[in-house]
């Protein structure tokens, strides 16, 4: 099986390590992470991922801007992506999975769900 690979694009230091140390304990999945939704465009043009897990709340370029930026390249339209946010509001759910977004994961975060989230889109 090839190695996979998943992108972290988070604002807070503490949260991106709180989630590469969860996901670290996937075998076979390698982590990058991106401060902002800026960075992690950068990222994907010069790498492949197999799954984003952002943020919404973010300065320069939010978790919801990148979610539909990622969805109108065709390039990147099929990679699952995570949100992660404080944003518990249905309204907020709504429109995160309406840009396209996979899954969606309110905090504070537990990496068993987190992981498990993760598995079952990546399907390992």
């Amino acid at each position: 099986m090839d190695e996979l690979s998943a992108l972290i694009v988070e604002d807070s230091p503490t949260m991106r390590q709180l989630l590469v140390f969860a996901l670290s304990r996937v075998r076979g999945l390698s982590v990058a992470e991106a401060d902002d939704g800026l960075d992690a465009l950068k990222k994907l043009s010069s790498m492949a991922f197999d799954i984003i897990i952002t943020d919404i709340n973010m300065p320069i370029m939010d978790g919801l801007k990148l979610v539909k930026r990622v969805r109108s390249d065709e390039r990147y339209s099929d990679i699952p992506i995570v949100i992660i946010t404080t944003e518990g509001g249905a309204e907020d759910r709504k429109r995160a999975l309406a840009l396209g977004a996979n899954a969606y994961i309110t905090k504070p975060i537990r990496a068993p769900q987190v992981i498990k989230t993760v598995k079952e889109l990546l399907k390992i």
